[in-house]
């Protein structure tokens, strides 16, 4: 994602650089008050490729309302590429933000957007802004990559989130002693499911290469359950312990068949 960014920004500085070389000489000529706009500073570190003199150069297009509004969206990409390559994310959606109030038909700068955003962990945002990409151009590859594979992932965080405390069991129907304490425990539950998602996994390998393999794997699951049950509520028992031991046994299983 970052090398997509990175063509993005590459795309949008060269845009930039004879856009706004066109733009300025417009604004100098254009305006009725007579202000002057000073864009040469801006217009060489463009040119210069100069991340930090595009930072302290470029503010004073992108804040002057009377500058053109296509040299000021093109200068606030600019600026927001610059922060981002700088590790500013912050700085670099705040002008991406800029850019879009002037200008809210940018593709490119929403989808740029959306991608900060993923990286600091706003993903319902992110999501928000590849969709509006999309919305605005069907065929921007990138956002559409980008929304695909993030609806994915919020997909998959939210059938983790469904499960998230809750055993391999149904709780309602628990009847063993071992079963409620399990339930009444986030920590024991989410290890019980752990444990049962990684035996199936186990059971599956080792079935597919050797059948009797398989069903010796899952009687010996069937021993762990019996002895869990049995020695429940002794006074030296560790359930904590004992179900740990069961999931580092089936980790290393993993693989092996």
């Amino acid at each position: 994602m970052r090398r997509h960014t990175t063509l993005i920004v590459g795309a949008a500085i060269t845009a930039a650089i004879c856009t706004l070389s066109a733009g300025f000489v417009l604004a100098a000529t254009s305006e009725p008050t007579g202000e002057q706009i000073d864009s040469a500073p801006c217009t060489a570190a463009l040119t210069a490729a100069d991340d930090d003199k595009i930072i302290a150069s470029c503010g004073a297009l992108i804040g002057n309302d009377k500058a053109p509004k296509a040299d000021r969206v093109k200068a606030a990409i600019a600026r927001a590429a610059a922060y981002d390559r700088k590790g500013e994310i912050e700085r670099a959606i705040g002008d991406d933000d800029i850019a879009l109030r002037l200008d809210a038909t940018q593709a490119d700068v929403f989808n740029a957007r959306g991608e900060l955003l993923r990286r600091k962990g706003d993903r319902v945002h992110a999501l928000s802004d590849f969709g509006t990409a999309v919305k605005l151009d069907p065929n921007h590859v990138g956002a559409r990559a980008n929304y695909k594979l993030l609806s994915l992932e919020v997909e998959r965080i939210g059938a983790m989130m469904a499960v998230n405390n809750k055993p391999s069991f149904n709780c309602a129907a628990a009847r063993r002693p071992v079963e409620k304490a399990i339930c009444a425990n986030p920590e024991l539950a989410n290890l019980d499911r752990e444990i049962n998602a990684v035996n199936t996994k186990v059971v599956r390998q080792a079935g597919q290469s050797d059948p009797r393999t398989g069903r010796a794997m899952q009687r010996e699951q069937d021993d762990f359950l019996a002895r869990r049950t049995a020695e429940f509520g002794r006074s030296d028992f560790d359930l904590q312990k004992m179900m740990r031991d069961r999931l580092d046994h089936l980790l290393a299983l993993v693989g092996r068949f």
